[in-house]
């Protein structure tokens, strides 16, 4: 077993600052790219820090790749913006399943009470369209690069100290938004975060190509419920859970699920010869890890099953995906912490608890926060002094509804 051994050995030493921008996004999931598509069509020179070498997160590296509901689940849509716009680019060259046809083709009322607003997108895709998107907006895209630190000049980060292929460099920057999915920039910087304390089951889903088709194969706990069938209470597929925070414990998490992966494979092509995998994921299939505790917090404690109140700072809400019905408005005052002025999250690393943690982290969420993060950057490198009525016009502005 590998043991852990704490010493110092590195030196002092300088870092050059290489580049700059109005806007730092570190993270390209659904929520880093929202953001940075938000800045961006604000005008903010925006760069977007990326560790892997593809846009899209565990929608499309993680191949958990299904566009949960933009609607409450009894005919209503809830969610717009870029959160219907990346739904739509998911699916631009046909959709996987579950196509939402009656919301697409404008189908009835009736018709959309029966069929949620959701979708099964191609990853590979998406990831790619995402990617062309970006570039055309104007931002600035940073592959294999980690946010590593920060450097803070009073209440404000003035610096991110970034790791890549070029090796250690800074980056200035006016406002950055955290969009890793485990808070990273909030705890380099001092902002108060919490930790997801059930921690993670072990899920490897894979895509296998049998008797000339190809389809995804959701092995392990899922985070999406679909067809009437709770996929998160499946037996988990090892008795073990993870933090997601430790990168020894996550390398045997990864292991571990490829360990599953070619156990179910084999198993299956018993049954038929065929059956081959063609895609697995590439980045560990984690949902909650640590996130923001802000300025406002959306607890968790009330079972979720009907709709929240409002908030004066709304900037657009969220159906729940487990079930139809409840509609849930996001706080701007979720989005930020009260230490560090000119930081912000979006994401499944906002400042949300229990039942509504897992509400927002998934696809429309991360949407919905990251535009409003993006948007709020380009306005602004203060966060809790920022006007939310001038965000919220600006937001309904780009399409944006706050029901």
């Amino acid at each position: 077993m590998t043991k852990k051994v704490e010493s110092v050995i590195e030196k002092q030493r300088e870092t050059k600052v290489t580049l700059g921008c109005d806007v730092l996004v570190a993270g390209g999931g659904i929520a880093g790219i929202s953001a940075a598509l938000a800045a961006a069509r604000s005008g903010a020179e925006v760069l977007l820090a990326e560790r892997e070498y593809a846009l899209g997160g565990l929608a499309t590296l993680g191949l958990v790749a299904i566009y949960l509901p933009l609607c409450d689940g009894m005919g209503r849509q809830v969610t717009f913006g870029i959160g219907e716009e990346l739904l739509r680019l998911s699916i631009k060259h046909g959709a996987e399943g579950r196509y939402p046809g009656a919301w697409l083709e404008n189908g009835t009322a009736e018709a959309r009470r029966q069929k949620r607003f959701e979708v099964q997108f191609n990853p590979h895709l998406f990831a790619i369209e995402a990617e062309m998107l970006l570039l055309r907006e104007g931002v600035k895209i940073l592959y294999g690069t980690l946010v590593c630190d920060v450097v803070k000049e009073g209440w404000k980060i003035s610096h991110a100290i970034v790791e890549s292929k070029s090796g250690r460099s800074a980056i200035r920057a006016k406002s950055v938004v955290d969009a890793t999915g485990d808070a990273d920039i909030c705890k380099m910087a001092g902002e108060a975060t919490c930790v997801f304390a059930q921690k993670n089951a072990l899920a490897n889903w894979y895509y296998y190509a049998e008797s000339g088709s190809v389809k995804l194969e959701m092995l392990g706990v899922a985070d999406t419920v679909g067809d009437g069938e709770d996929k998160s209470a499946q037996k988990p597929l090892i008795g073990r859970r993870f933090t997601g925070l430790d990168s020894i414990e996550t390398s045997e998490m990864v292991c571990l699920g490829h360990e599953q992966m070619i156990k179910n494979v084999l198993r299956r092509r018993e049954a038929d010869r065929s059956h081959t995998p063609v895609a697995m994921p590439s980045i560990p299939q984690l949902r909650m890890t640590r996130r923001l505790s802000g300025a406002c917090t959306l607890d968790g404690k009330e079972t979720g099953k009907e709709t929240r109140g409002h908030f004066d700072n709304s900037i657009g809400a969220i159906g729940n995906w487990r079930e139809p019905g409840p509609v849930y408005e996001l706080p701007f005052a979720a989005l930020h912490g009260s230490r560090v002025k000119n930081l912000i999250v979006a994401g499944r690393c906002i400042s949300a608890d229990g039942y509504m943690w897992d509400m927002c982290r998934v696809i429309p969420g991360c949407a919905v926060t990251g535009e409003a993060a993006g948007t709020a950057a380009a306005m602004s490198d203060d966060y809790a002094g920022l006007d939310i009525s001038d965000l919220q016009k600006e937001l309904e502005r780009k399409g944006h509804q706050i029901v």
